[in-house]
Protein backbone atom coordinates (compact mmCIF):
# COMPACT_ATOMS: atom_id res chain seq x y z
CA UNK A 1 0.00 0.00 0.00
CA UNK A 2 1.41 3.39 -0.87
CA UNK A 3 2.19 5.56 2.11
CA UNK A 4 1.75 9.07 0.82
CA UNK A 5 -0.72 11.51 -0.64
CA UNK A 6 -3.85 9.47 -0.10
CA UNK A 7 -5.44 10.13 3.31
CA UNK A 8 -9.12 11.09 3.46
CA UNK A 9 -11.22 13.99 2.60
CA UNK A 10 -11.32 17.57 1.35
CA UNK A 11 -10.10 21.06 0.68
CA UNK A 12 -9.60 23.06 -2.57
CA UNK A 13 -8.94 23.31 -6.21
CA UNK A 14 -8.85 26.36 -8.44
CA UNK A 15 -6.86 29.25 -10.10
CA UNK A 16 -7.92 32.01 -12.38
CA UNK A 17 -7.64 32.68 -16.05
CA UNK A 18 -8.59 36.30 -16.54
CA UNK A 19 -8.36 37.79 -19.98
CA UNK A 20 -10.85 40.69 -19.96
CA UNK A 21 -9.90 44.30 -19.40
CA UNK A 22 -10.06 45.58 -15.80
CA UNK A 23 -13.07 47.71 -14.87
CA UNK A 24 -12.73 51.30 -15.97
CA UNK A 25 -15.02 52.59 -13.22
CA UNK A 26 -13.14 52.80 -9.90
CA UNK A 27 -14.66 51.06 -6.91
CA UNK A 28 -16.11 53.36 -4.23
CA UNK A 29 -13.94 53.98 -1.22
CA UNK A 30 -14.87 52.08 1.96
CA UNK A 31 -17.27 53.98 4.20
CA UNK A 32 -16.11 55.26 7.53
CA UNK A 33 -17.73 54.11 10.76
CA UNK A 34 -19.11 50.65 11.34
CA UNK A 35 -18.15 48.29 8.58
CA UNK A 36 -15.58 50.78 7.24
CA UNK A 37 -11.87 50.88 7.77
CA UNK A 38 -11.11 49.14 4.49
CA UNK A 39 -12.78 45.88 5.50
CA UNK A 40 -15.94 46.05 3.42
CA UNK A 41 -16.83 43.57 0.67
CA UNK A 42 -14.49 45.20 -1.83
CA UNK A 43 -11.57 44.55 0.50
CA UNK A 44 -12.68 41.10 1.60
CA UNK A 45 -13.29 39.69 -1.89
CA UNK A 46 -11.11 40.57 -4.89
CA UNK A 47 -12.76 42.16 -7.90
CA UNK A 48 -11.87 39.98 -10.89
CA UNK A 49 -12.30 40.69 -14.59
CA UNK A 50 -14.34 38.10 -16.52
CA UNK A 51 -12.52 34.88 -17.36
CA UNK A 52 -12.39 33.29 -20.78
CA UNK A 53 -15.82 31.59 -21.22
CA UNK A 54 -14.11 28.52 -22.69
CA UNK A 55 -12.04 28.14 -19.52
CA UNK A 56 -15.14 28.49 -17.37
CA UNK A 57 -16.95 25.80 -19.37
CA UNK A 58 -14.02 23.38 -19.13
CA UNK A 59 -13.62 24.15 -15.45
CA UNK A 60 -17.31 23.54 -14.78
CA UNK A 61 -17.04 20.03 -16.24
CA UNK A 62 -13.86 19.24 -14.27
CA UNK A 63 -15.31 20.66 -11.07
CA UNK A 64 -18.43 18.53 -11.41
CA UNK A 65 -16.39 15.33 -11.52
CA UNK A 66 -13.58 16.15 -9.10
CA UNK A 67 -14.85 18.72 -6.61
CA UNK A 68 -18.63 19.03 -6.34
CA UNK A 69 -19.09 15.96 -4.14
CA UNK A 70 -16.98 17.55 -1.38
CA UNK A 71 -17.35 21.28 -1.91
CA UNK A 72 -20.89 21.48 -3.27
CA UNK A 73 -22.17 22.30 -6.74
CA UNK A 74 -22.02 26.02 -5.91
CA UNK A 75 -18.59 25.89 -4.18
CA UNK A 76 -20.15 26.95 -0.87
CA UNK A 77 -19.43 23.70 0.95
CA UNK A 78 -20.61 20.13 0.59
CA UNK A 79 -20.90 16.95 2.58
CA UNK A 80 -17.28 17.05 3.67
CA UNK A 81 -15.56 20.06 2.13
CA UNK A 82 -15.39 23.71 3.17
CA UNK A 83 -16.74 26.78 1.40
CA UNK A 84 -14.23 27.56 -1.35
CA UNK A 85 -15.47 31.07 -2.02
CA UNK A 86 -14.37 32.15 1.46
CA UNK A 87 -11.13 30.16 1.57
CA UNK A 88 -8.19 32.53 2.02
CA UNK A 89 -6.01 30.49 -0.33
CA UNK A 90 -8.55 30.94 -3.11
CA UNK A 91 -8.96 34.64 -2.40
CA UNK A 92 -5.18 35.21 -2.48
CA UNK A 93 -4.51 33.12 -5.57
CA UNK A 94 -4.17 34.85 -8.92
CA UNK A 95 -3.19 32.29 -11.54
CA UNK A 96 -3.08 28.96 -9.74
CA UNK A 97 0.33 29.52 -8.18
CA UNK A 98 -1.08 28.89 -4.69
CA UNK A 99 -3.80 26.39 -5.48
CA UNK A 100 -2.18 23.98 -7.94
CA UNK A 101 0.35 22.58 -5.41
CA UNK A 102 -2.47 21.80 -2.97
CA UNK A 103 -4.56 20.12 -5.63
CA UNK A 104 -1.72 18.09 -7.10
CA UNK A 105 -0.13 17.04 -3.80
CA UNK A 106 -3.24 16.82 -1.64
CA UNK A 107 -3.36 17.41 2.10
CA UNK A 108 -3.36 13.95 3.71
CA UNK A 109 -3.40 15.39 7.22
CA UNK A 110 -6.66 17.21 6.42
CA UNK A 111 -8.30 14.44 4.45
CA UNK A 112 -7.75 15.76 0.92
CA UNK A 113 -6.44 13.29 -1.67
CA UNK A 114 -4.10 14.36 -4.44
CA UNK A 115 -5.91 14.89 -7.73
CA UNK A 116 -4.45 14.05 -11.11
CA UNK A 117 -5.04 17.44 -12.69
CA UNK A 118 -2.55 19.44 -14.74
CA UNK A 119 -1.89 23.10 -14.02
CA UNK A 120 -3.96 24.19 -17.04
CA UNK A 121 -6.84 22.03 -15.78
CA UNK A 122 -6.57 23.58 -12.32
CA UNK A 123 -6.63 27.00 -13.96
CA UNK A 124 -9.84 26.06 -15.76
CA UNK A 125 -11.47 24.89 -12.53
CA UNK A 126 -10.37 28.09 -10.84
CA UNK A 127 -11.87 30.19 -13.59
CA UNK A 128 -15.19 28.46 -12.90
CA UNK A 129 -14.86 28.94 -9.12
CA UNK A 130 -14.00 32.62 -9.49
CA UNK A 131 -16.94 33.19 -11.82
CA UNK A 132 -19.40 32.88 -8.92
CA UNK A 133 -20.90 36.01 -7.42
CA UNK A 134 -19.79 36.04 -3.80
CA UNK A 135 -22.61 38.31 -2.68
CA UNK A 136 -25.39 35.90 -3.60
CA UNK A 137 -26.30 32.74 -5.45
CA UNK A 138 -26.04 32.78 -9.21
CA UNK A 139 -29.11 30.77 -10.12
CA UNK A 140 -27.65 29.73 -13.46
CA UNK A 141 -24.85 27.90 -11.65
CA UNK A 142 -26.94 26.07 -9.11
CA UNK A 143 -27.12 22.29 -9.23
CA UNK A 144 -29.29 20.78 -11.97
CA UNK A 145 -32.82 19.63 -11.06
CA UNK A 146 -31.56 16.04 -10.88
CA UNK A 147 -28.25 14.24 -11.11
CA UNK A 148 -29.96 11.07 -12.28
CA UNK A 149 -28.80 11.36 -15.87
CA UNK A 150 -26.89 8.09 -16.11
CA UNK A 151 -27.64 4.61 -17.43
CA UNK A 152 -28.58 2.21 -14.63
CA UNK A 153 -27.66 -0.90 -16.65
CA UNK A 154 -24.20 0.48 -17.38
CA UNK A 155 -23.91 1.37 -13.70
CA UNK A 156 -24.74 -2.19 -12.68
CA UNK A 157 -22.01 -3.49 -14.99
CA UNK A 158 -19.53 -1.00 -13.51
CA UNK A 159 -20.49 -2.06 -9.99
CA UNK A 160 -19.89 -5.73 -10.79
CA UNK A 161 -16.49 -5.00 -12.31
CA UNK A 162 -15.16 -2.41 -9.86
CA UNK A 163 -17.10 -2.64 -6.59
CA UNK A 164 -18.43 -6.16 -6.08
CA UNK A 165 -15.15 -7.50 -4.69
CA UNK A 166 -15.78 -5.45 -1.52
CA UNK A 167 -19.50 -4.65 -1.58
CA UNK A 168 -22.76 -6.47 -2.23
CA UNK A 169 -26.21 -5.08 -3.03
CA UNK A 170 -27.68 -8.00 -1.07
CA UNK A 171 -25.27 -7.51 1.83
CA UNK A 172 -23.71 -4.30 3.13
CA UNK A 173 -25.48 -2.17 0.49
CA UNK A 174 -28.88 -3.83 0.75
CA UNK A 175 -31.61 -1.20 0.38
CA UNK A 176 -29.13 1.65 -0.07
CA UNK A 177 -31.38 3.29 -2.66
CA UNK A 178 -34.16 3.61 -0.08
CA UNK A 179 -31.80 4.75 2.67
CA UNK A 180 -30.86 7.99 0.90
CA UNK A 181 -33.72 10.11 -0.46
CA UNK A 182 -31.35 12.58 -2.13
CA UNK A 183 -29.39 11.02 -5.03
CA UNK A 184 -26.60 13.55 -4.44
CA UNK A 185 -26.12 12.29 -0.89
CA UNK A 186 -26.07 8.72 -2.18
CA UNK A 187 -23.47 9.69 -4.76
CA UNK A 188 -21.30 11.25 -2.06
CA UNK A 189 -21.31 8.01 -0.07
CA UNK A 190 -19.31 6.16 -2.71
CA UNK A 191 -17.22 9.07 -3.96
CA UNK A 192 -15.90 9.90 -0.49
CA UNK A 193 -17.40 7.78 2.31
CA UNK A 194 -17.52 9.50 5.68
CA UNK A 195 -17.20 12.96 4.18
CA UNK A 196 -13.75 13.65 5.63
CA UNK A 197 -13.14 16.62 7.91
CA UNK A 198 -13.95 20.26 7.88
CA UNK A 199 -17.49 20.35 6.57
CA UNK A 200 -21.04 19.25 7.01
CA UNK A 201 -21.28 15.52 7.52
CA UNK A 202 -17.55 15.20 8.17
CA UNK A 203 -15.76 13.30 10.87
CA UNK A 204 -17.42 9.92 10.21
CA UNK A 205 -14.75 8.35 8.03
CA UNK A 206 -12.88 5.42 9.58
CA UNK A 207 -9.36 6.51 10.55
CA UNK A 208 -6.19 5.57 8.77
CA UNK A 209 -3.96 3.53 11.07
CA UNK A 210 -0.32 2.58 10.72
CA UNK A 211 2.16 0.02 11.96
CA UNK A 212 5.73 1.24 12.45
CA UNK A 213 8.47 -1.39 12.61
CA UNK A 214 11.67 0.15 14.05
CA UNK A 215 15.09 -1.32 13.30
CA UNK A 216 15.11 -2.47 16.92
CA UNK A 217 12.31 -2.89 19.41
CA UNK A 218 8.67 -3.89 19.06
CA UNK A 219 6.23 -2.74 16.41
CA UNK A 220 4.11 0.29 17.25
CA UNK A 221 0.52 0.64 16.04
CA UNK A 222 -1.80 3.63 16.21
CA UNK A 223 -3.96 6.13 14.39
CA UNK A 224 -2.01 8.05 11.78
CA UNK A 225 -1.65 11.75 12.58
CA UNK A 226 1.12 12.71 10.17
CA UNK A 227 3.39 11.15 7.60
CA UNK A 228 5.95 12.65 5.24
CA UNK A 229 9.45 11.86 4.02
CA UNK A 230 10.98 12.79 7.36
CA UNK A 231 8.52 11.95 10.12
CA UNK A 232 5.60 9.72 11.03
CA UNK A 233 3.42 10.44 14.07
CA UNK A 234 0.88 8.07 15.62
CA UNK A 235 -1.81 8.47 18.26
CA UNK A 236 -1.56 5.43 20.53
CA UNK A 237 -4.36 3.59 22.29
CA UNK A 238 -3.34 5.03 25.67
CA UNK A 239 -3.91 8.59 24.43
CA UNK A 240 -0.25 9.48 23.94
CA UNK A 241 1.51 10.33 20.71
CA UNK A 242 4.73 8.91 19.36
CA UNK A 243 6.85 10.14 16.47
CA UNK A 244 9.54 8.38 14.44
CA UNK A 245 12.14 10.01 12.23
CA UNK A 246 12.25 8.51 8.74
CA UNK A 247 15.30 7.87 6.58
CA UNK A 248 14.20 6.37 3.31
CA UNK A 249 12.38 3.12 4.09
CA UNK A 250 13.54 3.02 7.69
CA UNK A 251 11.63 2.48 9.85
CA UNK A 252 9.14 0.44 7.87
CA UNK A 253 5.66 2.00 7.83
CA UNK A 254 2.57 0.03 6.81
CA UNK A 255 -0.61 2.04 6.35
CA UNK A 256 -4.03 0.52 6.92
CA UNK A 257 -6.58 2.66 5.11
CA UNK A 258 -10.18 1.36 5.15
CA UNK A 259 -11.08 3.64 2.26
CA UNK A 260 -8.04 3.02 0.07
CA UNK A 261 -10.14 1.37 -2.60
CA UNK A 262 -12.48 4.35 -2.86
CA UNK A 263 -9.62 6.83 -3.04
CA UNK A 264 -7.86 4.76 -5.68
CA UNK A 265 -10.94 5.11 -7.88
CA UNK A 266 -11.24 8.90 -7.53
CA UNK A 267 -8.78 9.80 -10.31
CA UNK A 268 -10.12 6.97 -12.50
CA UNK A 269 -13.83 7.77 -12.50
CA UNK A 270 -15.17 9.24 -15.70
CA UNK A 271 -18.19 11.52 -15.62
CA UNK A 272 -20.27 8.70 -17.11
CA UNK A 273 -19.02 6.21 -14.50
CA UNK A 274 -20.27 8.45 -11.69
CA UNK A 275 -23.62 9.15 -13.34
CA UNK A 276 -24.21 5.51 -14.28
CA UNK A 277 -23.26 4.14 -10.88
CA UNK A 278 -25.53 6.65 -9.14
CA UNK A 279 -28.41 5.77 -11.47
CA UNK A 280 -27.94 2.09 -10.59
CA UNK A 281 -27.60 2.47 -6.83
CA UNK A 282 -30.83 4.45 -6.50
CA UNK A 283 -32.63 1.37 -7.87
CA UNK A 284 -31.25 -0.86 -5.10
CA UNK A 285 -34.27 -0.82 -2.81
Amino acid sequence: MRTTKNAIGIVLLFSIGAFGQPPTTPLPAPQAGRGGGGRGPAAAYPQRPPADPAMVDRGKALYGVNCAFCHGSDARGGEGGPNLLRAQLVLDDQNGELIAPVVQNGRPDRGMPALNLSKPQVADVAAFIHSFRVGGYDVSRMKPPTILVGNAQAGEAYFKNSCASCHSVTGDLKGIGAKYEDPKTLQNTFLLPGGGRGGRGGGNAPPVTATVTPTSGPKVEGRLLRIDDFLVTLALADGTQRSFRRDGDSPRVDLHDPLAGHRALLPKYSDNDIHNLTAYLVTVK
